[in-house]
């Protein structure tokens, strides 16, 4: 949904406990993996009863760090102190026993068992005394799961419902709990790794407000995220690395959104976008006219070779469905045409006919996460890369590698799994995927969600590229200044109807909201 960015509802900053609370110094951390630099002098200063959050693209070292932090890596050198002692770390068993506790997007529950149970996954399950000593105290271990829940603001989960019945925002709430229970010694390191993105809204903010409730016991949260809307709302300090180094902690209200972006990437918030090319003058590539689809009524647009479509709307508003009616993912009426010739009805049929499509769900929808990277990229295009039914392993190993430098991938090579890139390189396989055949229209469904703002950069490159070799680009997505940014028009989906197009250049923030609110009339 445009208008509401995630943090919007979090609670407001709690004080800090009277009580004295451990500070964690990390100085002059380095780490290399073979011949390549992960950290070069990278350092954090954290503080009990603050959230701190690490920034940095993709690559800046920031998982590194973490790493070494849980006691999966020992740096090759730098300092970590604990109230000014030196900390031994290089084992999990290690980090735990330092009070650190590790939670992730990813999490790991069991989802045939109870809430409870999950709670005392890592822990031995309470016993009955006496005669029946032994057998598992059931009601003790609920109890103490309804008071660790409690502890959080979490008491609308009950202890004996299954997980699985559960949204994985309530999850982690269950995960966090279970930190809470007695334990020696008692957690006070929360390190939350892009914990919101897979949740919504509202399960983001039970979230921010059991951070707030972890903050005002004491703890110390570090906070990892590419939501910069989160970070400046939950943030008491902000760190940000680049290429391995620390460049800055700045107190959260004595920076910005530019500065951070500018402590990032090296480059302005100005220089985010590439600059546009020429409005397109040539006549339409893509004509609709009352197109109808599940979602969709009476779709009339035309799209020039060499522009960009943006198509804006709050959520529900049809801007997803028209993209997958235009791959022939759903069923449509009315006329659709793409040089003068009536669209394909099936996705096979409109990838041949150069129309490729970047779903909004990379992982559910987009790549194959446990096979090589070139699988995914020739999928679309196996019938030019087989022969004799077989596939053509050296000529999609080329393809992949041409593709791979074109889009700026980083990865080992074209065997490497998807699963192993970042989200922004994740990201680019797709691209590579849909520039392959050199399409006649793309179609981007939010293309930076949940990429760094230095792939963000890479991306909007990879469009203005496109657009300017011919492609005719859709670009539906919910970050207003990427609209604004990137495309020549937008139009403003309101219940499956385009009720207003809009020229991007000079347009605001503000006036693009306000229509997306206005009525159909």
């Amino acid at each position: 949904m445009i208008p509401a960015r995630r943090g919007g509802q979090s609670p407001p900053r709690t004080p800090h406990s009277l009580i004295a609370m451990p500070h964690l110094s990390i100085t002059g951390l380095a780490k290399s993996y073979g011949p390549t630099r992960a950290l070069t002098g990278a350092a954090l200063d954290l503080r009990g009863g603050e959230v701190h959050a690490l920034m940095g693209e993709n690559g800046a070292g920031k998982s590194t760090l973490i790493r070494i932090l849980a006691g999966l890596d020992q740096p090759d050198s730098g300092t970590i102190l604990l109230d000014g002692t030196p900390l031994p770390l290089g084992t999990p068993a290690a980090a735990t026993a330092a009070g650190f506790r590790f939670l992730h997007q990813e999490l790991q529950i069991v989802p045939a068992l109870s809430v409870a149970e999950n709670m005392h996954l890592a822990r031995p399950y309470p016993r009955r005394p006496g005669l029946l000593g032994g057998l598992v105290h059931w009601s003790a271990l609920h109890r103490a799961a309804a008071t660790a829940l409690s502890r959080l603001g979490a008491d609308h989960i009950p202890t004996d419902a299954l997980m699985a019945t559960f949204g994985p925002g309530d999850q982690m709430l269950v995960r966090i709990a279970a930190t809470l229970l007695p334990a020696d010694p008692a957690p006070w390191l929360y390190v939350l790794d892009e914990p919101t993105a897979a949740l919504t809204d509202a399960e983001s903010a039970r979230l921010f407000a059991a951070i707030a409730t972890l903050k005002a016991q004491g703890a110390a949260i570090l906070y990892v995220s590419h939501r910069m809307d989160e970070v400046m709302a939950l943030a008491d300090r902000i760190t940000t690395l680049r290429d391995g180094a620390h460049v800055a902690t700045r107190p959260r209200p004595e920076t910005n959104r530019d500065q951070i972006i500018h402590d990032m990437t090296g480059r302005a918030l100005s220089d985010l976008f590439p600059p546009r090319g020429p409005h397109p003058t040539s006549p339409p590539i893509l004509t609709l006219r009352n197109l109808s689809a599940p979602g969709l009524q009476d779709i009339s647009l035309d799209l020039a070779p060499g522009e960009i479509l943006g198509i804006a709307g709050l959520s529900g508003s049809g801007r997803a469905a028209l993209l997958r009616a235009l791959i022939g993912a759903l069923p449509r009426k009315g006329s659709a045409t793409l040089n003068g010739q009536p669209l394909p009805t099936t996705p096979t049929a409109a990838w041949a006919a150069g129309i490729a499509y970047i779903p909004r769900e990379r992982r559910a929808e987009g790549v194959m996460p446990a096979r090589a990277l070139s699988e995914t990229i020739a999928l679309p295009h196996l019938a030019r890369l087989s022969r004799a039914g077989f596939v053509n392993r050296r000529a999609t190993a080329t393809l992949t590698r041409r593709l791979s430098d074109d889009v700026r991938l980083k990865s080992t090579g074209p065997a490497q799994p998807v699963a192993e890139l970042s989200g922004g390189n994740q990201q680019k396989v797709l691209f590579a995927r849909a520039m392959a055949a050199n399409p006649r229209l793309l179609l981007l469904d939010e293309p930076t969600r949940g990429v760094d703002v230095g792939a963000k950069f890479d991306i909007y490159t990879l469009i203005r590229s496109a657009a300017a070799q011919g492609t005719a680009v859709i670009l539906v997505s919910s970050d207003l200044p990427e609209l604004i940014g990137l495309s020549d028009r937008i139009a403003i989906l309101t219940s499956g109807r385009i009720t207003a197009t809009l020229p991007a250049d000079g347009l605001t923030e503000a006036a693009l909201l306000t229509a997306c609110y206005a009525k159909d009339t």
